[in-house]
């Protein structure tokens, strides 16, 4: 149920084509949430026959021209009400962390090569984060707006830091 939600966040910030809010996904909200551009196009238009977004009038009459969506009153009040209603953490699920189990029992032939790869992934992921905060989040950027946003990258390179930590001593842990 949250990529509707993910949508609606991403029009609220500022009306976007599809086109937009798939290049958009990809530079920020893609990093905790991703979606194809299938995806995104396909929950456009359900949440244009649900009546919580429009696309808004053309400027021009023309023809193929990108749809550009806003966000309508019940779609806000959808996004609030979804926005404070509880939920329960989700168990993790990672394929590395089970093939790490099923290693145990089949053995080990690639798991280190993958380990490493993985390390490698983590460690690009945390330095791109890191720059992201240190280009966006200036001291002086401190609205309530700012804050949660960058809560949101913090999690994301504290995150990326327990990879990282965890990969490095897997790999230590198994004498590479």
């Amino acid at each position: 149920m949250s990529l509707p939600h993910a949508i609606l966040t991403a029009l609220l910030e500022k009306p976007s084509s599809g086109l937009e809010l798939t290049r958009r996904f990809d530079r920020s909200i893609g990093y905790f949430w991703s979606a194809t551009h299938q995806q995104i196009y396909r929950e456009l238009g359900k949440l244009e026959r649900d009546g919580l977004i429009r696309a808004l009038p053309a400027q021009a009459p023309a023809r193929g021209q990108k749809k550009e969506y806003e966000v309508l009153p019940d779609g806000r009040a959808e996004l609030a009400r979804w926005t404070a209603a509880p939920q329960d953490p989700k168990p993790m699920r990672d394929p590395l962390l089970l093939r790490l189990r099923s290693a145990a029992v089949v053995g080990t032939a690639g798991v280190d090569a993958e380990l490493h790869r993985h390390l490698d992934l983590h460690r690009r992921q945390l330095a791109t984060y890191q720059e992201i905060d240190r280009r966006d989040f200036p001291p002086e950027k401190n609205s309530e707006a700012d804050r949660l946003q960058h809560a949101v990258l913090r999690a994301g390179i504290d995150l990326e830091t327990f990879w990282v930590h965890w990969l490095e001593r897997t790999l230590s842990d198994l004498g590479d």
